[in-house]
């Protein structure tokens, strides 16, 4: 599938309006953008939608390709995210960022520290409004510069709390999952299969390295480069070479030999 990076033309092409703000999308799942796009041309029309992206390469190139003035940037990628896409701007790249998350104990300390702007999903109409109507306030590209600066220091320095729900994305929206709900969680590929203690089993479009290192202070470990666990589901520690765990489930899995050590430490801790 080829990259998204569209540019978009206004239907009333009579009024045109040179003042409008040029903004940019970039998020990997589609229903998202074309939410926050009808949302845009809908409720905010000092805002002129150039293009779309739905990923940090192509979003570098849509950057380079649109010049946009306002960037609505989702945090959360399959392949990087929306920090990984400014630490790579050029310092000449200087625009107002409105980030975007579902996961609202992911980086808001960090956001708002910095002063930043930002809408967690599904996006509020109000909340919106107000976002386009700070980034018009907002005196000049200069500050917002200093701002995505100390908004990038501030999130290196911040260290992640233990979230107290996740909010998972699905093709009809999303699942709200406490932690103390998840079993276990398993690679598969570029998406992450979350075992509940339900019995169902969720696929999210999502690196297990990114719940890995969201869950860490919630108690979970990473048994296996395929699995990661929630400690206080473990019922039982099999001895071996790298040996396996039994979850209060009845679910057995292995556990490679180099975290051994650190899950028997977990354990008995």
């Amino acid at each position: 599938m080829e990259p998204i990076d569209r540019a978009y033309q206004r239907v009333d092409k009579s009024s045109p309006k040179p003042t409008a703000i040029r903004t940019l999308i970039i998020d990997d799942e589609a229903p998202s953008r074309e939410a926050l796009r009808h949302y845009l041309e809908k409720y905010c029309p000092d805002v002129q939608v150039v293009g779309e992206a739905e990923s940090v390469d192509a979003g570098l190139k849509a950057i380079r390709n649109h010049q946009p003035e306002v960037l609505f940037l989702d945090i959360e990628m399959p392949f990087g995210n929306g920090f990984d896409l400014l630490e790579r701007l050029p310092a000449s790249h200087q625009m107002e960022v409105v980030f975007v998350t579902a996961y609202e104990q992911y980086a808001l300390r960090a956001l708002r520290m910095s002063a930043a702007h930002y809408l967690l999903k599904p996006v509020d109409i109000d909340d919106l409004i107000d976002a386009v109507a700070k980034v018009k306030a907002r005196a000049g590209l200069r500050e917002q510069g200093q701002v995505t600066r100390t908004l990038l220091e501030n999130f290196k320095k911040t260290t992640l709390e233990a979230p107290s729900r996740l909010a998972l994305p699905l093709i009809d929206g999303l699942e709200i999952v406490l932690p103390e709900e998840i079993r276990f969680l398993e690679a598969a590929d570029n998406f992450t299969n979350f075992h509940l203690t339900d019995g169902r089993k969720l696929l999210i479009c999502r690196k297990l390295k990114f719940y890995d290192a969201l869950l860490e202070p919630a108690g979970f470990f990473r048994i296996h480069r395929s699995t990661v666990i929630n400690l206080a589901s473990v019922k039982r520690y099999h001895r071996g070479k790298g040996g396996a765990v039994t979850l209060n489930d009845g679910t057995e899995l292995a556990v490679a030999a180099a975290r051994k050590q650190r899950l028997l430490e977990l354990l008995a801790g």
